[in-house]
């Protein structure tokens, strides 16, 4: 019988890739009582098969005469990505994936992994692996949003994100790196549960780019701030520790739920909302307003790369038209000088840049220290997953202000 890790990420990638749900929802479905360390490594193959999937595909694709069913091409995709990618010791990884697959498919799971093991890296030699790994209408899209830079953004895909986290007043964490913008910064692989100061709520776990849209919105101690879109949390809590009054409201109600938990960790107060912001009456005016809109989540593929398998071009449409019906909402219930910053994790034109043409309060170079090149014409700013590469990269991100 196969590993309970492989079998975990075969059923990982069964959840994306057939039945099309989010990485994360099929980890929170996995058998309760499957071990931590089982959970943890099958989640680490099947993201490592998602990110380099096209790359994997043409590695194995010598040695295959025709398609073979769908559990046995993602049995294939996992032998090789622990060979290739990985590390795994060939005799563990060919015969736990013997052990996936029904018997009339062993022999050729077999085959087909022994031949990639003997070629060795040799076999990803001369690959485009940055185009191989992105789908073409995405690659068509970034081009057009970000010319050149489209290659540089797909290679800042095929690695893994560090974990960043945002930190509490007078907080500090042991062994981070101190991002010119604040943000603490610790090594891939750092689980968030075992660094010191976790449950008592000095920090919480946030991309660099993700702190960026508060950082600009710049809420003052006792402003009336409201949070469209809350969860999980990681913007609201940015907000109640700058000492605002917020009212965070989100349509989910289990993601109200986690938001509600998230800052119950760290001491922090809200009013959380569960409501469809387009259908809510406030009631009232705001101070400042901050839209995280939904989007395509294109610009997080680092941490979330089955991204890049769930989204299609209607996707994009779709939500743009519900950010544009968000953003209409959220200029009606901004007080006269107030500020609005509307935010998205895309890198998608259409999510971004399409909403604005002119009217922006510019982002200013010594609001965003390190990424003065990331200011766009319009005076939003735009982050890509490549910008401090070398540190480890960022999320992508549209982030645009306006004043009431």
């Amino acid at each position: 019988m196969a590993s309970p890790t492989r079998r975990a990420a075969l059923a990982l990638l069964t959840a994306v890739l057939q039945s099309r749900r989010p990485l994360e929802e099929a980890l929170d479905a996995l058998p309760a009582g499957m071990a931590p360390r089982d959970r943890g490594a099958g989640h680490r193959i099947a993201a490592t098969v998602l990110r380099r999937m096209g790359s994997l595909d043409a590695a194995l694709e010598p040695w295959l005469k025709r398609e073979p069913p769908p559990e046995v091409r993602n049995t294939l995709r996992i032998g090789a990505a622990e060979l290739l990618l990985l590390g795994t010791p060939p005799h563990a990884a060919v015969s736990d994936c013997v052990a996936l697959v029904p018997k009339p498919f062993a022999g050729l799971v077999n085959a087909v992994l022994r031949r990639v093991s003997e070629a060795g890296v040799a076999a990803l030699e001369g690959l485009d692996a940055p185009r191989l790994d992105t789908p073409s209408w995405l690659w068509s899209a970034w081009h057009a949003t970000h010319g050149p830079a489209v290659r540089a953004m797909a290679e800042a895909h095929g690695h893994e994100a560090p974990l960043d986290l945002s930190l509490m007043p007078g907080a500090v964490v042991e062994g981070a790196m101190l991002l010119p913008n604040g943000t603490a910064r610790m090594p891939v692989g750092t689980r968030i549960t075992d660094i010191p100061g976790f449950a008592e709520g000095r920090f919480w776990a946030q991309d660099a780019a993700a702190s960026l849209p508060v950082r600009l919105l710049a809420p003052r101690r006792g402003e009336l701030v409201l949070d469209l879109c809350a969860a999980p949390g990681g913007k609201t809590a940015q907000l109640a520790s700058a000492g605002a009054r917020v009212v965070a409201v989100e349509r989910e109600k289990k993601r109200a739920e986690r938001l509600a938990e998230n800052l119950t960790r760290l001491n922090l107060p809200a009013d959380i909302v569960v409501a469809d912001a387009l259908a809510w009456d406030p009631g009232t005016r705001f101070d400042a307003i901050l839209l995280d809109a939904p989007c395509t989540a294109t610009g997080t593929i680092r941490r979330h790369p089955d991204v890049v398998h769930l989204k299609k071009l209607h996707d994009v449409e779709r939500q743009s038209e519900q950010q544009r019906a968000l953003l209409a909402a959220a200029r009606g219930w901004l007080a006269p000088g107030g500020r609005l910053v509307f935010a998205t994790c895309s890198l998608q034109g259409e999510e971004g840049e399409a909403h604005f043409r002119a009217g922006l309060d510019a982002v200013r170079p010594e609001e965003v220290p390190g990424l003065e090149g990331a200011i766009t014409a319009q005076g939003a700013l735009r982050t890509r997953p490549d910008m401090w590469g070398e540190w480890g990269g960022m999320d992508g991100f549209f982030i645009a202000r306006i004043k009431g």
